[in-house]
Order: C-alpha cells, then structure tokens, then sequence
C-alpha cells in the first residue's frame, strides 16, 4: 500500500469515530490513535515514546495523544526539533439533517449526496471522485491522518534525518482549546528531558480557496489572534406606558452591535494581510422572564481578530464605540420624548440621561473607592464570606472566591463567569445613571506569526516558502505564503506575539482572570514554537458539504512535509 492510499484509508477510519466537541467521542479518538501508534514497530521497541496525556478534572475523561521519533542520521544536530500538531475533536452533525445517519460514514454519505438536491459547485466536485465528504474529513481528521502514516514512514526510515520529530494530537480544540494548553505541559517536559531545540511547528489544519475561481495553494506561517469584548450595559427601567422615562439596556446594546458588526473600519492589519471585522456573537437582555418594564440589563460580546492590535487598542475602540452609542440612545430618547411631547400637546421635559462608561478595570477600582469612602453596600455573597475569614478579604480575593465557586461544578459558561463579576459589581456601585462596562471574556488566542521585522524569523519564512515553490514545480501548484491562518486555531498557543504590557491589560480587564482564561502566556512566551499551517485542502468546513481534496491532501501534502524534514533535519 502506498502513502496516499494509507493516508486515505487511515483517514476513513477516523472520520466513522465520531469525535463530536464535548462527548466521550473525543475521548475514544484519543483510544483508538494511541492504539494505532503501539501497534506500530518503531514503537513496540520504543514503548515510552508513544503516550497518552489524560487531561485532569475533565469529566469526559478527554484526553491528548503525543509521540515522537528520533532520527539515526549521522553527523546531524540530534536536538533539532519540528514540532506537528493537530486536533482530534469536531463540530457536530446536526446540520446534516436528514444524512445525519451517515454524516462519518465517507462512502455511504457520498452516495446519498450524489443521489439527492446539491448545490451545483458541490456536484460538480463530488462527480470528480476526487473528493471526500463526512464529518471532520476536512476539518481535520485527514490532516491527522497525513502525520500519522508520515510518522510511521518516518520510523522506518530514521536513517534518512538527525533530530526529532514530535506529533501532538489535541482534543478540545473546537471551542476551548483545553487539549494543547494542558499539553504545552507536556511539550516544555520533553524539551527538557530530550534537550530539544523547538525549530517550528506544522499544522495540517485545513486550508481553503479564500475566493471563487481561487488556483492558489496557501501556507500560512502563522496564526490570527482572538479577542472576546464584551458590554454590559445597566440601565435604568420604566414601565411601557412610561418608555421615555426609562433608558432601554436591550436598545443600547442592540446600537452597539450595529456600529461595531461588519465595520471594517475595525479590521487589523498587518503587512496587507487584514482580518475580517467584528462579529457579534451574542446579543441578550438579561430579563429572567416576560413582563411589561423595559430591559434594565443587557449583554453583548463580540469575535474580534486581531494581527497586530494590542488588547489596550481593542479596549479603547469598543470604550469609544460604547460612549457614542450610549449618548446616541440618550439623545434619541430626548429627541423622541420632546416630539411625542408636541404630539400629545404635553409639556417638554429637559433631558434626563446622562450615560457613564467605563472599563472593567475602573469599574473595580470605582468600587473600591466606594468602600474606602464607606459608602459600601456589600453583596450578601461576598459579606458572608467576609465574616469566615479572620481578617477582611482584599475585593481581589472575593472575586477570585466567587469565580472559583462558580467555576467549581464545570457547567458554567466562562463568558457567563464573567458576566456574573460585573454585574455584582455594578450592583454595588450602585449608579443612579445609565452604566456600560466593557470588558474581555474568554477564550484568548494570541496572535502570532513569522515577523518580517526580526532577521530569524524573516530567514525561515523565506525557506519555507522556497520549498513549497520547489515543491510546486514538480506538482504544478501555485503556492502563496500569507503571514496569519485566517481561523482560530490551537497555533495560537505555541507563540506569542502580545507584549507582556498588552497581556497586562487583557487580564486586568477580564472579570475571573487566569482562572476562566488560563493561557500559560509565560511559558508559550519561553517555548516560542513558531506555528505554520500547510494542511489539507478542502471546502465548506463545519458544513454538511465538507469535503477534502484528495490528490493534494494525500499526494501533494505529504510530499512536501517530508521535503520539509530533509530540508531541516
């Protein structure tokens, strides 16, 4: 059997275990590729270097894969290391409706696409034979399975490199990315015990066409950064039959969704290469249930990419954003108030709001010079917790004890996490006028990518994109090397681009801190693994139509992974 015939096959067979982000599945992908590694020769007379890596307190007992082989080569560097990772989870299948029976079976869902209504691009690829459909054949079992038949190849070829090469495969990497920060643990204890020189890392997560007609093969030599601004907004609630005495939050919320979603005054850019703007990603009242007051609460947070912005920039803007839209619902609410007035031949009231803004951090520090000014309503939670303790705890030490509590059964959202530490302190505070807070919430995933700016980084982004040229002469594909992968991805976490300042105000901004966003941003910062994406090629991941272009994922790609190896090791 031939590399891409395995590659295929290998690839089939982790697509039918459906590993679904949030189910034991991913637990039983896990099972299933450790098991395949130890099957392995290389690995049966070297058992220790094939392993699994459990990750504590996860009730599903989720858990990462990790192995590694060390090339015989002579005369090479035996610490040189290039680091391959992936992830092991997926979306689910809900969206496949009807076939989602067959949603990870390729063959059998192939024939039923075939057989029913299909958009006409997505006929014309499936009728090629060329293509793969199921879930996670994209996104990105297929990629798994390109490193996993290398990596066997590999280890029976050590003779042909020096140094090392480590493959780490992920679980919770759709939504949390819990899998590689807990296994950053286990990639900084090998570099330690083998004496490994991280070169770089490859990702196989998918690549795609970026527009219609798109003839370009693309490696991306590193990863777009994510932020999460939220805006809680407090206002002040009325009855309907008196709207114009209230100040509506769900309304203020709602103005700042429509100036920040699809504004691409707010893309970053770095070196030509934008982001896509803001998308909101949540826009609620926080009304418990039906009845007939205006909304006094309400919530939204936004997807924010970055390339080069600070978290202190995005901090700014969104405080910008939230002031404009709070005056403009107050204005509009005087403006309106003033001509009902005139309508119903009532007499014009002055104006009645004046809104306040402010960040999360000020809103602490607002409270605190509340209490020192003795003029503290104390929350009953954190009061009660005061009289436990011998000595009155700092409000830093009652926020943690109140994240901890609410983090302590798993259930809760992080985002709701945070949510539940501003409102709290909005309630102490106490406002007679209309009150926004903007603050972050997680996930964090930071931006990082192949410098131009630094000589290093500069000198293997140009070798990288050397071999992938070369490689396209043989294969006639047109390679382009672009600076960041355009989806989140766990390459976030192998580099670190944010200064330490930028993290600072990250955190300092985000209710819960480390405890519901624990980026380990020091010890990324100490391994500095630069993370380039080459990956699979494919189409519409995370939809019914996701499918994998089979002659460059199983052909092309692999050949220029290994020409990668010889190049460096």
């Amino acid at each position: 059997m031939d590399i891409s015939t395995e590659i295929e096959a290998l690839t089939k067979s982790l697509v039918r275990i459906k590993s679904v982000n949030g189910t034991k599945g991913e637990r039983k992908i896990a099972e299933y590729i450790l098991r395949w590694l130890q099957k392995l020769p290389y690995f049966k007379a070297h058992p220790e270097q094939a392993f699994g890596q459990i990750i504590g307190g996860d009730a599903l007992g989720r858990a990462n894969v990790f192995a590694y082989v060390r090339g015989t080569k002579a005369g090479g560097d035996a610490s040189r290391t290039i680091l391959w990772h992936g992830h092991i989870d997926t979306v689910g299948t809900e969206d496949f409706g009807a076939l989602e029976p067959f949603a990870t079976e390729p063959d059998a869902l192939l024939e039923k696409l075939l057989a029913g209504d299909l958009p006409e691009a997505v006929r014309t690829d499936l009728a090629t034979g060329d293509w793969m459909v199921g879930r996670g054949a994209c996104d990105m079992k297929s990629g798994d399975a390109v490193f996993l038949v290398l990596l066997k190849y590999l280890s029976e070829h050590t003779d042909t490199f020096s140094g090392t090469i480590v493959l780490s495969l992920n679980c919770v990497e759709e939504n949390e990315h819990t899998g590689i920060l807990r296994g950053l643990d286990v990639l900084d204890a090998l570099r330690e015990k083998l004496g490994l020189q991280y070169l770089f890392a490859i990702n196989n997560d998918y690549t795609c066409p970026l527009y219609d007609g798109d003839p370009h093969r693309y490696i991306y030599a590193g990863a777009v950064g994510k932020l999460l601004p939220c805006v809680y907004i407090h206002g002040c609630e009325t009855h309907v039959g008196q709207c114009f005495e209230g100040f509506d939050a769900s309304v203020a919320a709602a103005e700042v969704v429509q100036a920040v979603n699809y504004n691409t005054k707010l893309c970053d850019g770095y070196r030509g290469e934008y982001t896509l703007p803001p998308s909101v990603l949540k826009l609620q009242d926080l009304k418990p249930s039906y009845n007939v007051q205006t909304a006094q609460e309400a919530w939204t947070y936004f997807n924010d990419f970055v390339h080069a912005k600070s978290a202190a920039d995005v901090l700014k803007e969104f405080l910008e954003i939230t002031r404009n839209a709070m005056q403009h619902v107050a204005k509009r609410i005087d403006n309106e108030a003033t001509q009902y007035a005139r309508l119903a031949q009532q007499p014009v009231l002055p104006p009645t709001f004046e809104p306040m803004v402010m960040s999360y951090e000020e809103l602490v520090a607002a409270v605190k010079k509340k209490r020192a000014a003795g003029r503290s309503d104390v929350l009953p939670s954190i009061e009660q917790e005061c009289e436990e303790t011998d000595a009155p705890a700092t409000l830093e030490e009652e926020l943690e004890r109140m994240t901890i509590e609410l983090r302590v059964d798993g259930q809760n959202d992080l985002r709701e996490i945070s949510l539940t530490l501003v409102r709290k302190l909005a309630q102490e505070l106490a406002s007679t006028r209309p009150l926004a807070i903007v603050f972050f919430a997680a996930p964090y995933c930071p931006a990082n990518t192949l410098r131009q700016e630094d000589a290093e980084e500069a000198a293997l982004y140009k070798k990288i994109e050397a071999i992938a040229k070369d490689i396209g002469k043989t294969t006639g594909d047109t390679f382009e090397m672009l600076q960041f992968f355009p989806s989140l991805s766990d390459s976030s976490y192998l580099k670190i681009d944010d200064t330490p300042a930028s993290v600072a105000a990250l955190y300092t901004n985000l209710p819960g801190g480390k405890k519901v966003s624990p980026v380990p941003t020091e010890r990324i910062r100490k391994l500095n693994i630069p993370a380039i994406d080459y990956g699979v090629y494919g189409k519409d991941a995370h939809k019914w139509t996701e499918r994998v272009y089979k002659p460059y994922s199983f052909g092309v790609l692999p050949r220029l992974i290994l020409k990668t190896i010889e190049e460096f090791l």
